[in-house]
Order: C-alpha cells, then sequence, then structure tokens
C-alpha cells in the first residue's frame, strides 16, 4: 500500500502515488540543477517543462480518480529526456553560438504563429505545419480573396485554430520534439531575440538623447544663433511629416500593387483555364479576341502556346505582387537568387515562343490566293438578265449573334465554319458573243501554294432560273481560315445588246460596275442598263444629262 499525493503540476491536479511523486521531484530537481550555470529564462523553462509534463499525464490520466504511478513517470522521462542527455547538448549547444540541430516530431499541430503574423497569423501557421514558405500561403489567401471564399475561411480557421502561446505549443507547431533540450533552446532563442531588440532600442534612445544634448549644448554656445536653429528645427520638423506621409502613401501603393496584380493573376488562371468563357467576360466571342488568331497558324500545341501567353504576363504581375507585399510588410521575404533566375528564364522562353509564334501569324498571310471557275449562261443576246441576291436564313440568324465585320462563326453539320457576306459583283461586255460568269475566290497563305488551296476550299453557290441570276450573298470557308482576308468576285460577261437588270436585294453587293452615266454602284439597284459598245447604258438616266445639260 503506498501513499497518495495531491499536486499542482502546470495548473493542473493529480493524484500520484509517494514514489512516483519522489521520483518526479528528483527528475525536477536534476534539470533544475542543470540550468543553475546560466538563469536567463531558468524559471520559464522549469513551467514550460512542468506544462509538457502535465499534458503528457493529462493524456494517460482519463479518470480523475486515477492515481499516477512510477510507470506512469517513467514514459514522461523517456519522452522528455535525461537531464544526463541534456547536459551534453547544453555543452555543444552553447560552443556553436546557438547553432544547433531540432529534433524532429511526428505529432506536428496546427497552431496560429502569433510571432509572425500579417492578421491573425492562420497563414504563418498552416505554414509551419505543411513546412512551406509563408509567402505562398498568403498568396493563395489573397488570390481567392474575391471569390469570398478564402475570407470566410480565414475568419473561421482564426477563430477555430489557437495560438501557439506556450513554448512547448510552439514546438509542436514546427513540428519539433517537446523535450527539455528544444525547449530550453526555444526559450533562449526567444530571451536572445528579446535582449537584442532591448539592446538596438536602448541604443537607438541613447543615441537620441546624446543628439538632444549635444544640440542643446550647442544652442548654449550659440546664443546669437537662435534664429537660425529655430529655422532648421523647423525644417527637421516639416521633413519628419513628409517622411510620415511618403511612407503612407508608400503603404497604399503597395496595396494597390496587390490588388492589382491579384485580380490579373485572377483574370489570367480564368482565361487560360478556360479560354472560351471570354465570351462571357469580355462580351465577344473568343474567337474574335485579338490573341485568339496566334492559335490558327502556330506549329507549337494550343495547350503550350496557352501556357507561355499565361507566363508572359502572369511573371511580371507575380513580381509586382511580391513587391506590394513587401512594400506593405517587413516580414516578406524577396525571391531566393536560385528563384529569381529560374523565374527569369521561364520568362525568357515563353517569350521567345511568343515571338517565334507572331512571325508565324504574320507569314500565314503573305501571299494571295485565288481560285477562278467559269460557267455559261443560258441567255440569247437580246434577253433581260435579272441579277438577284439571296441569302440562307439558317445561316444568316445564327451569325447576326456574333457578328464581326462580316465575317462569323456559324455551326454546319456539327462543326464551327466561317459565314461572310464579303461578295462583290461586276458586269462586263463578253468578248465571244456568249453570256458567262466568272467566280474568282479570294484567300491567303504562307506560298502561293497555300494560298491557292485555301481558295479552293471556300464554298460558295449561284442557280439560274429563268431569265434569274440567283447569287448566293455569303460564302463559307473552313473555320481555320478565321484569320485570313477572304472575298468573293463575281463578273457577269453578257454580250452587247443585253439587258440586265439589278435587283434590289444587289444594291450592296455591286462593285465598281462602269457604266456610261457614271452611276453610283449604291445607285444602280433597280434600274435596267443595256449593254453597247461604250459600256452598259440607261436611257432614262443619259435622258436626265441630256436635259440637264440644256438647261445649263
Amino acid at each position: 500500500m503506498n501513499k497518495t499525493i495531491n499536486i499542482n503540476l502546470g495548473g493542473f491536479f493529480f493524484h500520484i502515488d509517494e514514489i512516483a511523486f519522489l521520483k518526479l521531484k528528483r527528475y525536477l530537481d536534476a534539470i533544475s540543477r542543470s540550468l543553475s550555470d546560466d538563469p536567463q529564462g531558468k524559471n520559464e523553462i522549469i513551467a514550460d517543462i512542468e506544462a509538457r509534463i502535465s499534458e503528457l499525464l493529462s493524456e494517460k490520466i482519463t479518470d480523475p480518480r486515477q492515481v499516477v504511478n512510477e510507470s506512469d513517470i517513467d514514459e514522461v522521462i523517456k519522452v522528455m529526456g535525461q537531464p544526463e542527455d541534456y547536459a551534453g547538448a547544453e555543452e555543444g549547444y552553447a560552443n556553436e553560438g546557438y547553432s544547433y540541430q531540432k529534433s524532429k516530431s511526428s505529432n506536428k499541430k496546427l497552431f496560429r504563429d502569433g510571432d509572425d503574423k500579417f492578421l491573425g497569423g492562420v497563414a504563418s501557421g498552416i505554414a509551419h505545419y505543411f513546412d512551406i514558405d509563408t509567402v505562398w500561403v498568403r498568396l493563395a489567401f489573397i488570390l481567392f480573396a474575391f471569390s469570398g471564399f478564402s475570407i470566410l475561411t480565414y475568419i473561421i480557421l482564426w477563430i477555430v485554430i489557437p495560438q501557439a502561446e506556450t513554448t512547448a505549443e510552439k514546438l509542436q507547431m514546427e513540428g519539433e520534439a517537446v523535450n527539455i533540450d528544444n525547449i530550453e533552446k526555444k526559450i533562449r532563442e526567444e530571451f536572445s531575440n528579446v535582449s537584442e531588440t532591448i539592446k538596438n532600442s536602448a541604443s537607438e534612445v541613447s543615441g537620441k538623447l546624446k543628439d538632444g544634448a549635444s544640440k542643446v549644448n550647442q544652442g548654449f554656445k550659440n546664443g546669437g544663433k537662435k534664429a537660425t536653429s529655430g529655422l532648421q528645427d523647423f525644417l527637421d520638423t516639416l521633413g519628419a511629416i513628409l517622411l510620415t506621409i511618403f511612407k503612407v502613401f508608400g503603404k497604399f501603393i503597395g496595396v494597390i500593387l496587390m490588388i492589382a496584380s491579384a485580380i490579373t493573376l485572377i483574370g489570367l488562371i480564368v482565361g487560360a483555364f478556360s479560354f472560351g468563357s471570354l465570351d462571357y467576360i469580355l462580351g465577344f466571342d473568343a474567337d474574335f479576341s485579338p490573341i485568339s488568331g496566334l492559335f490558327f497558324e502556330s506549329t507549337l500545341p494550343s495547350w503550350l502556346l496557352t501556357t507561355c501567353i499565361f507566363l508572359l504576363v502572369a511573371v511580371p504581375v507575380l513580381s509586382l505582387f511580391i513587391l506590394g507585399l513587401r512594400i506593405v510588410s517587413s516580414n516578406v521575404k524577396q525571391f531566393s537568387k536560385i528563384t529569381s533566375l529560374t523565374f527569369l528564364a521561364i520568362w525568357i522562353l515563353a517569350l521567345l515562343a511568343i515571338v517565334f509564334t507572331g512571325i508565324e501569324f504574320s507569314s500565314a498571310k503573305a501571299f494571295d490566293g485565288y481560285k477562278i471557275k467559269k460557267t455559261t449562261l443560258p441567255f440569247a443576246s437580246k434577253d433581260t438578265l435579272n441579277i438577284k441576291m439571296v441569302k440562307n436564313d439558317d445561316y444568316y440568324y445564327q451569325s447576326s449573334y456574333i457578328r464581326r465585320n462580316n465575317r462569323n462563326i456559324i455551326q454546319v453539320d456539327n462543326s464551327k465554319k466561317i459565314y461572310s457576306n464579303n461578295v462583290r459583283i461586276d458586269v462586263e461586255k463578253s468578248l465571244t458573243g456568249s453570256a458567262y460568269v466568272e467566280i474568282r475566290k479570294k484567300s491567303e497563305g504562307r506560298n502561293i501554294t497555300r494560298a491557292n488551296n485555301s481558295a479552293s476550299e471556300i464554298t460558295y453557290n449561284f442557280n439560274v432560273e429563268n431569265n434569274d441570276v440567283l447569287f448566293d450573298n455569303y460564302f463559307i470557308s473552313p473555320y481555320k481560315n478565321l484569320i485570313k482576308t477572304e472575298r468573293i468576285y463575281i463578273t457577269v460577261y453578257i454580250p452587247e445588246g443585253t439587258t440586265v437588270y439589278f435587283d434590289e436585294s444587289s444594291q450592296y453587293y455591286l462593285y465598281q460596275i462602269e457604266n456610261t452615266t457614271d452611276t453610283y454602284d449604291n445607285e444602280m439597284d433597280g434600274l435596267y442598263f443595256t449593254m453597247t459598245k461604250e459600256g452598259l447604258h440607261n436611257k432614262e438616266l443619259a435622258a436626265q444629262d441630256d436635259f440637264s445639260s440644256e438647261e445649263d
């Protein structure tokens, strides 16, 4: 039968038998003796060790009536380490000038870091837990801040995650083993930082006091220069005010850089992963964006070209974002030399890829190509030809939704096609004595062969019904020719004596038709013209011209 004792250890009450109590007391006394040569932070070290022992015992004691026995103390000592082991570590620690290697622990816990916080220390705590640089966690929070998700998440984590207050909690946050060695070294490290801060502050205050005393002494010596001294004090005060204003303005510039860079990065990410969504974001079809033409003639695959465009813009924007962070917070470190050179190399490679693609794009329209087809019209020389333009309602109403300069995207047999109204009609005299139509399709290419092949891929039709020649007011081209300038030139050749009537539907398609009355193209619709030796002639218009000449 052993005697039990009630003790208060680290703020918790325990029932412990007498043998276990004596062993625990000897253990704490041995630790205290090992710290006697250097009393700096001794009480805090002992308090943290007791708190850690209390935490370990609380994990074992699940029932308040349960008694701590000798085996429980032995297990705690095994975790915390022997004072003899600590003494050896202490000697090496002192000789190496606070350069030591902490023992790692597998029981890492998530805490908020109060010593390295911008707001609540959430980002730095997460960085410790996943063993990454804090700047990347903060960058992730800011990038997703505009969605509202990260703001809510940050607030929740701020509330839920406890802050590392004690030395043991700070060690657990960093993944270090909570034993005597690490606790003592952590506290000494903090005391060293505090001492350095106090020393620097004291030195600064002392310097200012000396400067002040020097100025007072100088003032007594130079009593005749009081006016000058007063002016100098005024200028110094004014300079301090201006310096403060500039500092505040600098912080504001840093915030602006961060916000603008973050918005740009978010837009780049959205654009890179969903290029087709630009029609919703920007209000126009992505096929007509300024950079979309690069994809049609590029040797590089689309995914690689998209990545290069993303990196070309994202790397400078990310640099501006880090610059803004550093302006706002002095705790943010700049990229290492290796990281900076890596980003620079990636950016240069992306730039070279875009330059190469741009050269390809410019050469894709270097040459004009044509495909010509002639068709005889079954008309006698004295017949009247009616020229009309017809449209395809299915294609027309598709293209009207995204009409862009007579080049539109439509769906034909479940595939994208180019729909264009770039059709031009001319009428000339036939030298063969028969009527015929010449259809000339124009396209562009990197060389003559490619340009001619592109022109031959254009689809265009017309029909003849009685005396009516029904021309399509559009043509269809492959989607890959989107960046090329394409056109249909129609020339109707009629023999002398043949009359042609231009239907009103042809008004906007008539192109440089020579006539004896010098009538403009857009004024020829609804009129009859007869082919004469001199060219197309309209009697009514000629009579009006003669009448006007007589009046003059």
